[in-house]
């Protein structure tokens, strides 16, 4: 199960972090898409999540993600860690007995801890995710796995919003970046995050919208969420970057997604789609799993929806004004 030219480097880690060299059980932990090799083991009765990364490239460097898990888990929002190696690529940190999150609930405290999140120091690494992901939407643009009258569409209006949203700004802050609910564990009392890979300094309205996609289904709602995490009654112009940080995450998941699950092959964008809220309803319970190239395509589609009505609606216009005009009198 592990592989063998990992063997000896768990090994270390279990005498380093409990002093033996074998766990009693282990059993491997399927979910999410990440490509770390991810364990659920057992050492003197107690089980401990214990964590391989594999991938070589600059994600998959762990300096910067240890740090990060470590920042987090000194104040109280990753597991307690027992063991950590650069050199090996390897973690062990208390594992958490995942509960159902209701929705309800995930509404209160989510907003909250991702307030205290930003509030971290600053992590060291600086990514943009908009400039980051500009090498997925160019793939995404010359693929043509969809109708060029619907890429044209989708890039306007995308291009409109890149033109006017901030990028470098006082609202970078240590970021997750992957908030979604494999990362999200409720312990049936207190919520953790696990799993940052993708963490860095980046615009704080990305982390809030990422979670926005399962606790926001009204403006009432979202006028709610966005005072608990900025503990306060947001403006015109908050809620304005808000509304276009959801279309930036939305025009990225359909980039992300499509091409992944259909590998450069058309899509055919008139079968049968969930509602928006419907689909993440469903991913929030753990009734669909992305792992799959047909749900990857499918989730495109729902985001590409959502994101072609969005831009359809005065809120649009009136978003882009917001920014724009705030901006241009800084």
């Amino acid at each position: 199960m592990i592989p063998e030219k990992k063997l000896d480097a768990v090994k270390n880690a279990l005498r380093a972090a409990f002093e033996v060299s074998e766990f009693e059980d282990i059993s491997i932990m399927t979910s999410g898409l990440s490509s770390a090799l991810v364990f659920r083991i057992v050492v003197k009765g107690k089980p401990y999540l214990l964590r391989i990364i594999t991938r070589t490239d600059e994600m998959g460097d762990p300096t910067n993600q240890f740090a990060n898990m470590k920042a987090a888990a000194e104040a109280g929002i990753a597991p307690p860690i027992w063991y950590m190696s650069i050199e090996d690529r390897i973690s062990i940190t208390d594992f958490v007995e995942d509960r159902q999150f209701p929705i309800s609930e995930a509404k209160t405290k989510l907003p909250e801890l991702i307030r205290r999140m930003h509030s971290l120091p600053p992590f060291h690494k600086l990514m943009n995710y908009q400039s980051n992901i500009d090498g997925f939407l160019r793939n995404f643009q010359d693929s043509k796995m969809l109708p060029e009258i619907i890429t044209e569409e989708l890039f306007k209006q995308y291009n409109r919003i890149f033109a006017v949203y901030p990028r470098n700004d006082q609202d970078l802050v240590s970021c997750h970046n992957d908030l979604k609910p494999e990362n999200i564990l409720f312990d049936g009392e207190k919520v953790w995050l696990v799993d940052w890979e993708a963490a860095f300094l980046n615009d704080r309205y990305a982390d809030i919208a990422i979670v926005a996609n399962f606790v926001v289904n009204s403006d009432e709602e979202e006028a709610e969420y966005l005072r608990s995490y900025f503990g306060e009654t947001v403006d015109d112009y908050r809620h304005a970057r808000f509304f276009l940080a959801r279309q930036i995450l939305h025009m990225h998941y359909i980039a992300i997604f499509m091409l992944f699950g259909a590998k450069g092959k058309p899509v055919d964008v008139d079968i049968i789609k969930p509602k928006f809220r419907d689909f993440h309803n469903q991913i929030w319970d753990g009734e669909i799993s992305l792992a799959s190239d047909e749900a990857k395509i499918k989730y495109s589609l729902v985001h590409m929806e959502q994101f072609l009505h969005n831009t359809k609606a005065h809120r649009f216009e009136d978003a882009l004004h917001i920014v724009s005009s705030s901006h241009r009198l800084m």
